[in-house]
Order: structure tokens, then C-alpha cells, then sequence
């Protein structure tokens, strides 16, 4: 009989993915021939078969040994993929036990949900499979032309006159939504240096579209980038007087907004930033917002702003007859001025494509627009996505079109949508590329390293430190996305919709409303955050910094993690921490393009391992509030003794050190003291 042991090692070195080292190519063509592989510990299983699930049936070949090396077998087929998605699986015979492999590992029996998912002509582009990328919030990240601010009274939002705060290192307020710092594309523009240096390459902005909040997600025309982050060359007009209680005498908000000057100036210069960016190798993402518009949009103009230039087509709001009524759905009445909003919104009505044409034709030129000459933005982030439309099957069949307008206008452009919960309906290589990576990264990271929930709003200590629950949420998410889609999957820690990572280190419940914003700093662990940097730099994924999380910024969830970058006030040596990871994340290709495969995991303790054909990249990562020994199974992440071994990041509760140490394998491990709270990457090659 096979003992526990040689059972457990079955388990333990089983493995394949949909990298290029386990599927090759890894994006195939329709028809194109595939070569499919799975290793397995060295004479531990006498046959492998692939096992491909089509037209409802399973259909099982057996696989051929072609190699082994110094602790596993290589087994091997060839396959064309055809016209459909291939779904496989793989079947093991060991003696007397059959087992199954698929995404999520080893078990009992077939898993239909987890067969590994390869589709013809599905690509996404290299550049974005694990591109450092970098999210601006505008308003907050650096003041550049002040005569472009937002003033005091200028106009009025949601009942309250817009304010402009002088004090840039001023906490945002509860009711953040309609004050403005002055940040803007030539701040962006003179701190490009600065991201170049930190090793960014893909930058993502949060909306740039004309708007009146300072969050843009209420978009005022889609045709222009806000003069208030661009230029504004024709100025005049008055701001509201302290009795004004509506935007019909906001004359100097709406010449800066609508006026044709300050519109064309606005778009050459965001032209010009993106020729500047591209000419240091930086990309740039806009993020495109069109399940709803605002209430000042110009197809709606609820305020009135383009009804008083004498030079617009009246909005829906004003009247029955606009060019823009069926854009909306309106409730009663010819008359009706009640309209479905987004969540009940009113200032973000909720567009109506299914009720016209004009209006789906629209966005699909706004969707090529940006990413075409002379602007060549390199893609496309989707707010709320999965909400667009009324119907789930429009829903399909506008982001099919979508992807349809933006690959034809530019082929290496990217679509990444905010998505909760599962998203494998859109990841079918005919609507969206990827996702920010909520459910497979941000959220397995925050509950194993600080038990808590993203938004800082509740705690769960049983869920920090539980490395089984890690690896689970992990990889059951995964298996949702097939592989191009999660090898640029936006891996996020903080964003401007929760709080800031290094706030939940303090594990502590709570919001700007009932804490306070001071209590956002206070308790604070750097060597907590280090470990969820070093988690973000060496899983797979596009790892996406949240500007001033690099220098410490903190924050609760939405308005007070929108927070100004501290230029002046900077956390140095954390920023030196992210430059040294982002250049371990660059060199290393394992770290973009690897395969990932979990090694060991024990309470406390995570162990992973990424790796490209002949390079190995073992990342060790502890909770515990102790010392302790430990025995890692390295052979399982490509680890022999004959190869050198480095380690070459150490971090701990009183600092970190990339000084390069050689360490030695014993026996398939290697053994080592480890610290509390400590984080640490070898490498073999």
C-alpha cells in the first residue's frame, strides 16, 4: 500500500497551467496546433490521460512521457484547437488511485466549473501582461497651471457651490464630491520623470471627460477633456453670487466647459501628454464611463449650462422634442422630468441604447476616438460594466461591439472592466480583456495579511494568517479567467473606491464619518504593507499602484482615499522599498509571464513559486507574531540543489534588506529561521 506521504507528494508536484511552459503557443489561432503538458513527481504515475470536453462529452487520449529531469515527469500531447474553446482536464493513474487536475488542483472526481479554458484567436497584448501600471486620480495628484483651478462658487453641485482648497495638504472632506485641489494633466505632465524613475509603464486615469465632480464619473461630454485638467485660454463670465441657487447664471463654469477654445485646447494637450508619456515608454489607459452619464451632460442638460450658449440642440431634459430624449428613459408623462438614474441617481442618469441607435453609434465613435490618432491612448478601463444596458443580453452584445470598434482602430488598445463576482461571460475573447483583479488579488491579499474586509468596514481575525483560505479564493478565482485575460488582470491593493491598504494594517474598522481622518494613519504597519507590495509584485497579474500608496499615503474608503500625493511629506524609504521591488518585478520574467504554483501553505504562512522554463522564483511570505523554523519544499517551485540560489528581498517589522545571500537546498528544501511579519524572495536561474 502507497503511504500518506507518497500520496501527499502526488498532490504536492502535480501541476500545469496555460502558460506558454504548459500550453504552447498559449494563444493560439483558430486551427492552429497546440502542444499540452503536465508534470508530475518523477515514477509516481504509471498513465496520464488528457481528457477534452466537447459537444457535452468527455473525451479522453492518452498523454506520452517526453522528458524528466531530477524530480518530475514531463507528459505531453498535441492538439488542434479548432474553431471552440478547448476544456481539459487531466486524469492520473497510480497504482490504484485515479486522480483529476484541473485549475483548482487535485481532486476525487471531474469538475466540469475548473477544466482549463484555451480560446482560439483570444490575444491580449504583451505589452499589458504584467505591466507596472499606475491610477491617477487628477484632482489629487499634482497642481500644474493654476489658472485652470475650480473656483469658489463657480458653479453649484448637488446643492452645495463648488469650493477650491488652498491648502494642498488639507484632508478631503465627508462631502468631497464637488471640492477641488488643482490637480491636473500638467501636474501629471511635470512629474513624469518621477514615474519613469519608479518603473511605471502603464498609466491609468481615472475620468478626464468634462464634468462637474471631481471624481468624473458623471460625465459631461465625452468629446472633450475637461479644461479644468487641460486649458483653458478664453476666460470670463462671473461666478455665482451667495443667492444664486441653480447654474443659470454660472456664466464663467460654463464658457471654460463649453467654449470651442478652451475644448480644442484641452484635447491637443492631453494629445500632447500622451506623445510625451509614450515617449518614455509609458502607456496611458482612459477610463470610459458609459453605463450612465451626469446630469450636466449636454444630452441631458438638467442645469441648463448648454441651453444658455444659444449653440447646443436643447437636452432631454428641457424638452420632449430633443435630439436626445430617447437616450433616457423618462417615467409619466410627454412631459415627465422623472428618469431612471443609476442606483437611483439623478445626477447619473442611466443611458437607454437599447432605445437608440444614434446613441449606441455615439459612444462607439467615443470608443475609437481616444485610442485613435491624434490622441493614441493605449486603451480602455470600464466603469461598472457589467451594468450597462437593461438586459443581460444586450449587455453581450454591446461590449461585443465595443471590442469590435476599439480592436479595429487599435489592435494593441486593451479593455479592463471593474468587475465583481465571476466574469468568465465576458472573458470570452469577444468583449472584455481583463478585470481589476478584486476577487483573485485584492481581496485574498487584505483578509490573509490583515484580516480585513477592502473597504476597512468590518474584521475577521480568524481569516489573517489562513493560508488554505488564501490559496482557495485565489485560485477558485482564477479559474474564471482564462489565462491571457489573468496575466494582465489589473492587481490592485488600494483604489479610489476602498480604503487604502496601509490604513487596514491598522485593523481597524471604520470611515472618514465616524473615525475621523487622523485615525487613518494612526497604528499603522509598514512591514504589513511591504509584505502585500511584495504579494504585488510577484503575483501574476499587472500590478497597479494607487498614486501616494508608494509614499504612504493612507486613507479610508471613498472620499477620504482620494487624499493629495505629500510632495514634500513623503514616506523616502518606502518609496526606495517599491523602486527596488518594481526593478525585482521587471527582471525577472517568471514575474510577468510565469506560471504560478503554490508550494506550501501552514497557518501563518503562504509559500508560491513563479516560473518560466529555466527561471524559478520562490516567494516566501509570514504573518506570525512569533520566530519560528521552517522546511520548504522548494523542488516544488523549480528549485535543485545544482543551481544557485538568492535571496534577494528581505523585509521585517524593523526595515528590509536587498542585499543578494546565497542559500543552500537540503534534501528537496531549503531550511531557514524566519521572523514575524517577514517577506522574502529567492531566485534560481
Amino acid at each position: 500500500m502507497r503511504s500518506l506521504r507518497h500520496y501527499l507528494m502526488i498532490r504536492e508536484a502535480i501541476f500545469s497551467d496555460e502558460t506558454d511552459s504548459y500550453a504552447f503557443p498559449s494563444e493560439p489561432c483558430e486551427g492552429e496546433d497546440i502542444r499540452i503538458r503536465i508534470r508530475t513527481a518523477l515514477n509516481d504515475v504509471q498513465k496520464v490521460f488528457f481528457i477534452n470536453r466537447s459537444k457535452n462529452r468527455n473525451i479522453e487520449t492518452l498523454m506520452e512521457k517526453v522528458s524528466c529531469d531530477r524530480y518530475f515527469d514531463y507528459y505531453e500531447l498535441s492538439a488542434n484547437i479548432g474553431s471552440e474553446e478547448l476544456l481539459y482536464a487531466f486524469m492520473l493513474e497510480s497504482g490504484t488511485e485515479t486522480l483529476y487536475y484541473d485549475k483548482l488542483g487535485i481532486s476525487g472526481e471531474l469538475r466540469d466549473i475548473f477544466f482549463f479554458r484555451i480560446i482560439p484567436g483570444f490575444k491580449t497584448p504583451e505589452w499589458a501582461k504584467g505591466a507596472l501600471m499606475y491610477q491617477i486620480f487628477v484632482d489629487r495628484f499634482r497642481r500644474g497651471d493654476e489658472k485652470n483651478d475650480v473656483l469658489d462658487d463657480e458653479y453649484i453641485y448637488i446643492g452645495l457651490p463648488s469650493r477650491h482648497i488652498s491648502d494642498w495638504n488639507e484632508y478631503p472632506s465627508a462631502f468631497d464630491v464637488g471640492y477641488f485641489y488643482g490637480g491636473d494633466l500638467q501636474g501629471v505632465l511635470n512629474k513624469l520623470d518621477y514615474l519613469e524613475d519608479l518603473g511605471v509603464e502603464v498609466i491609468y486615469f481615472n475620468p478626464l471627460f468634462v464634468s462637474p465632480s471631481n471624481h468624473k464619473y458623471d460625465a459631461q461630454d465625452y468629446e472633450h477633456i475637461d479644461p479644468h485638467y487641460g486649458k483653458i485660454v478664453k476666460d470670463g463670465g462671473s461666478v455665482l453670487s451667495e443667492n444664486d441657487t441653480d447654474n443659470k447664471k454660472a456664466d464663467k463654469y460654463r464658457i471654460r466647459t463649453t467654449d470651442e477654445a478652451n475644448l480644442k485646447a484641452s484635447d491637443d494637450f492631453f494629445a500632447f501628454f500622451i506623445r510625451e508619456a509614450h515617449k518614455k515608454g509609458i502607456k496611458v489607459i482612459m477610463d470610459g464611463v458609459f453605463n450612465h452619464c451626469g446630469s450636466f451632460h449636454k444630452w441631458m442638460d438638467r442645469e441648463e449650462i448648454y441651453k444658455m450658449t444659444g449653440k447646443y440642440p436643447p437636452g432631454a431634459y428641457e424638452s420632449e422634442k430633443s435630439p436626445y430624449r430617447g437616450y433616457f428613459r423618462f417615467y409619466g408623462d410627454y412631459n415627465s422630468k422623472s428618469y431612471d438614474g443609476w442606483w437611483g441617481h439623478d445626477t447619473l442618469p442611466k443611458l437607454f441604447y437599447e432605445n437608440s441607435q444614434k446613441l449606441f453609434d455615439e459612444i462607439m465613435m467615443i470608443a475609437r476616438k481616444w485610442i485613435s490618432p491624434p490622441y493614441c491612448a493605449d486603451g480602455w478601463r470600464l466603469d461598472v460594466a457589467a451594468d450597462l444596458g437593461h438586459s443581460t443580453e444586450y449587455n453581450h452584445f454591446f461590449w461585443s461591439r465595443f471590442r469590435q470598434n476599439v480592436k479595429e482602430a487599435n489592435p494593441q488598445a486593451i479593455i479592463i472592466a471593474e468587475h465583481y463576482g465571476d466574469p468568465s461571460s465576458w472573458l470570452n475573447g469577444r468583449q472584455w480583456d481583463s478585470v481589476m483583479n478584486y476577487d483573485a488579488f485584492m481581496e485574498p491579499v487584505s483578509w490573509f495579511l490583515t484580516g480585513m474586509e477592502k473597504h476597512s468596514d468590518w474584521r475577521d481575525d480568524s481569516k489573517r494568517g489562513d493560508a488554505d483560505l488564501f490559496f482557495d479564493m485565489l485560485l477558485r478565482n482564477k479559474a474564471r479567467m482564462p489565462m491571457p485575460s489573468y496575466m494582465m488582470a489589473m492587481n490592485e491593493l488600494s483604489n479610489h473606491d476602498h480604503s487604502r491598504f496601509l490604513t487596514r494594517t491598522n485593523r481597524t474598522v471604520g470611515r472618514l464619518q465616524t473615525m475621523g481622518s487622523r485615525a487613518a494613519g494612526e497604528g499603522v504597519k509598514l512591514s504589513v504593507f511591504r509584505q502585500a507590495i511584495l504579494m504585488q509584485m510577484t503575483m501574476q497579474g499587472a500590478p497597479t499602484i494607487y498614486y501616494g500608496d508608494e509614499v504612504g499615503l493612507c486613507g479610508w474608503t471613498d472620499p477620504d482615499n482620494r487624499r493629495t500625493y505629500p510632495w514634500g511629506n513623503e514616506n523616502l524609504e518606502l518609496l526606495e522599498y517599491h523602486k527596488y521591488m518594481n526593478d525585482i518585478h521587471k527582471e525577472y520574467k517568471a514575474l510577468r509571464l510565469g506560471s504560478f504554483i503554490p508550494v506550501y501553505a501552514q497557518r501563518d504562512l503562504v509559500v508560491y513559486a513563479r516560473t518560466y522554463y529555466d527561471e524559478s522564483v520562490l516567494v516566501v511570505v509570514f504573518t506570525g507574531d512569533y520566530d519560528t523554523e521552517i522546511h520548504i519544499p522548494a523542488w516544488l517551485g523549480g528549485f535543485t540543489p545544482d543551481k544557485k540560489i538568492r535571496r534577494v528581498m528581505y523585509t521585517y517589522d524593523d526595515g528590509y534588506n536587498v542585499g543578494s545571500m546565497a542559500y543552500t537546498m537540503e534534501d528537496k528544501y531549503l531550511h531557514m529561521k524566519i521572523i514575524k511579519n517577514s517577506g522574502i524572495i529567492f531566485v534560481s536561474n
